[in-house]
């Protein structure tokens, strides 16, 4: 399973919805998806790819990873596993 099939499912899951159902260009709030569900998001995420995402719950516009768009959360989770490879 490629990693955005994997980031899909996982955010298909917070969303409640098919995998199908999810376009890259949704954001979070498309999806139906609260700042609650949006942790619980960024939680599964770390697990599922061991990575650390820089995201602050609490001041989400101050984070260092963008979460305006499925498409922008797969480049984000991209860019930590290859710098978690180096």
């Amino acid at each position: 399973m490629s990693v955005q099939d994997r980031v899909i499912r996982i955010i298909a899951e917070q969303a409640m919805i098919e995998p199908s159902d999810v376009s890259m260009t949704d954001t979070m709030q498309d999806l139906g998806i609260d700042s609650m569900g949006l942790v619980e998001c960024i939680f599964a995420l770390e697990e599922e790819f061991d990575i650390e995402v820089p995201f602050n719950a609490n001041e989400p516009e101050k984070s260092d990873f963008d979460i305006s768009s499925v498409a922008s959360v797969l480049a984000g989770i991209e860019g930590l596993i290859a710098r978690q490879k180096d």
